[in-house]
Order: structure tokens, then C-alpha cells, then sequence
């Protein structure tokens, strides 16, 4: 590919203040363009990228001189993020954090952003918890992990689709579905996304485990293979024939209670559990035990807990996220346990009964 620059030719961006001007240059490849403008005449790392976002629009549409804008604006925000996570990393070298961050596919997304399109649980007004209850066992292992005895499927990713409460729901439903069929399939979150508006749940814009258990409860759920995910609402396409599973209630654990809580993950299985995902930094994780005292109650993100265990004085729960493998330790998180209900995360806490058939 090749692009033909002209003598004296000008590219201007005033909304970042830089200026390049295009010495005579016969057609050469991009590549050189790139690295002759950029590489060789731009001071910084951000200027290089506007640098490069300008010359190969430039080239690719020299008529109309429409320049990356948006891209550059992109950039900003994925530095500021970096900037973040390199002083958070240094901080936590020095021993002041418990856990490490990472660039990922969310850094070009401001914190705002991240929370309008992937946070989307929404406890209801008028949640009826019913009878909650603990497990009541008196020896508990000091460990468990679910993934090991094959009852969690692989990491799922919801996209720009607040469906969170779907992927929470469906883990909690795959869970019990191996435990009394002996069969690991993946479910439908897109079932649930499309089919359970009126059983108080919106779709792309949020929604609550309970309200997907009530769904399950008269419908049923197919298989994700039959109604496969595609991360925005559409027009509910589930048929009897394409049933996978059911249920035949939900529970819901006693409020806050950390101790119920892993009563029933090592008990029962994988739990659906809310938290505040809030924090600028849970969506850069990367390793560790994360424990951040400006998390909240306020409750917003549907997870799945998976498991539970100790790394060196700092217990921690081992949630699983729906944000793809490219977030966290391939899609889960270990979050701070014993720590006064960090991040809300036994507040409601509910898994599914299931019924003795399915499909």
C-alpha cells in the first residue's frame, strides 16, 4: 500500500495544536510515511499517535481531510488510564495495594463509560427475598474452587451490553445443572436479555438475578448454542424445543452474611452475587487480592462466585466476571473476603433450585 504526499502540502488539527507539514515526497510506502513524520519528529508518545492518526487519514482521504478525531481523543483517555494503573503498580511494589492493574481492552473507555455499558444490575425497589436461610454445616474446607470439579464454563464477554445480571444468573443455573444432570452446558444470557422484560428485567439496560430465576422458573432457558449471544436486545426467539434447563425457585442468603455466603459456595456451588464495580481501578485488575476502601454497597454489577481461598494473611473470594478473558487472571478476580462485606458482595447473594427434568 502506498499513499502520495504533494509538495508543501499542510495538515492541521486545532483542536490539539499540532501542525505537519509534508515536505516533497514521491509515492512511498506507508510504513516509511509513518515512521519519516512520526517517529523521527514527534517528542512524545501522544503527539507520535496524533502523528500517525493524521497522516494516514490523510493519505487514505486526502479529499474531504477528515482526521481521526475520536481516535485521538481515545488515545488521551487510554494514557490517563495508564498513567493510573503505572502509579498504582509502583504503589503496590512498595507495598501499599494488595493487587495489580494491566492495560486492557477497556482502556480506551473513560470510567463513566465503562459503568453506563457494562455495569447493569439493578436491585428492584420491591425485592422479594423470600425466606433467606443459611446452609448450616459445621466443617467448612479452607479452600474451594469450582472450576476444578467442572462446574463453570468458560468466561463469557457481554460486550458493550449492560446484561451483567444474565451472565450472573446463567453461571448460578450452569452450576446447579451439572450438579443434577451431570452435564456442563453453557446457557442462554441472550434468552434472558430478550425474553424477561416482563418479569422486571431490561435487557441491555439492566436487570437482576432473581427476576432472570423467576424467568427460568416459568420458561425455561435454551442453550447458548441454540440462542446464541449477540450483546444487544431483540425480539424474544426461545422455544420449548430449544429448553435446556429450568427451575423451580431461587433462594436468597441471609443479607450481608459472609459466613452464609461460603457456607453455600462450598456447599451448594457457584453463587450469583452483586457487587459495586464501580471503582476506576476494578476494571484494570490483573492479579491479587483486590481490597479498595472506596468500594460501596451500592451495588451495580452481577458476578458469579465461584470459589473462595487465602493468598498469604488476605482472604478473598474467586469471582468470575463477564467482561472476556482479556480482563483480570482470564476473566476472574479475587476480591477481599472478611473485610466488612467488601463491594457489597453477600448482600444479595441467591442461587437457583432446579428442577428434577430438564430439556
Amino acid at each position: 500500500m502506498t499513499c502520495r504526499c504533494a509538495a508543501s502540502d499542510v495538515v492541521i488539527i486545532r483542536e490539539t495544536e499540532v501542525l505537519l507539514e509534508v515536505s516533497a515526497l514521491d509515492t512511498i510506502p506507508l510504513r516509511s510515511c509513518v515512521e519519516l513524520f512520526c517517529h523521527r519528529f514527534m517528542r512524545t508518545t501522544l503527539e507520535t499517535w496524533i502523528c500517525v492518526c493524521v497522516f494516514l487519514q490523510y493519505c487514505s482521504s486526502k479529499e474531504n481531510k477528515k482526521y481521526l478525531l475520536e481516535d485521538l481523543g481515545r488515545r488521551r483517555i487510554w494514557e490517563e488510564n495508564l498513567d493510573m494503573i503505572n502509579v498504582h503498580n509502583l504503589e503496590a511494589s512498595l507495598g501499599l495495594h494488595s493487587y495489580e492493574l494491566a492495560m486492557n481492552h477497556l482502556g480506551d473507555l473513560t470510567n463513566d463509560e465503562i459503568i453506563s455499558t457494562l455495569i447493569g444490575t439493578v436491585v428492584p425497589t420491591k425485592l422479594d427475598r423470600g425466606s433467606s436461610r443459611g446452609i448450616g454445616v459445621n466443617t467448612l474446607p479452607q479452600s474451594v474452587d469450582w472450576r476444578d470439579k467442572g462446574l463453570v464454563t468458560d468466561v463469557k464477554n457481554q460486550g458493550l451490553c449492560g446484561s451483567c445480571w444474565a451472565f450472573s444468573a446463567v453461571g448460578a443455573l450452569e452450576g446447579q445443572l451439572k450438579k443434577t444432570t451431570g452435564i456442563l452446558e453453557s446457557l442462554s444470557p441472550q434468552n434472558l436479555v430478550d425474553c424477561s422484560m416482563n418479569y422486571g428485567n431490561l435487557g441491555c439496560n439492566g436487570g437482576f438475578m432473581s427476576n432472570a430465576f423467576h424467568y427460568v422458573m416459568s420458561q425455561g432457558i435454551a442453550s447458548d448454542s441454540a440462542y446464541p449471544y449477540v450483546g444487544r436486545h431483540g425480539q424474544c426467539k426461545c422455544y420449548p424445543k430449544h429448553r435446556a434447563a429450568n427451575c423451580s425457585g431461587y433462594v436468597f442468603l441471609p443479607k450481608g452474611d459472609e459466613f452464609a455466603l461460603k457456607e453455600a459456595v462450598a456447599v451448594i456451588g457457584p453463587i450469583a452475587v452483586a457487587i459495586d464495580a464501580s471503582r476506576p481501578k476494578f476494571g484494570f485488575y490483573r492479579h491479587g487480592v483486590y481490597r479498595d476502601h472506596t468500594c460501596t454497597d451500592n451495588v451495580n454489577h452481577g458476578v458469579l462466585a465461584v470459589g473462595y481461598g487465602t493468598s498469604g494473611s488476605q482472604d478473598y473470594w474467586l469471582v468470575k466476571n463477564s467482561w472476556g478473558v482479556k480482563y483480570g487472571d482470564r476473566g476472574y478476580i479475587k476480591m477481599a473476603r472478611n473485610l466488612g462485606n467488601q463491594c457489597g458482595i453477600a448482600l444479595y447473594a441467591c442461587y437457583p433450585l432446579m428442577c428434577s427434568e430438564s430439556g
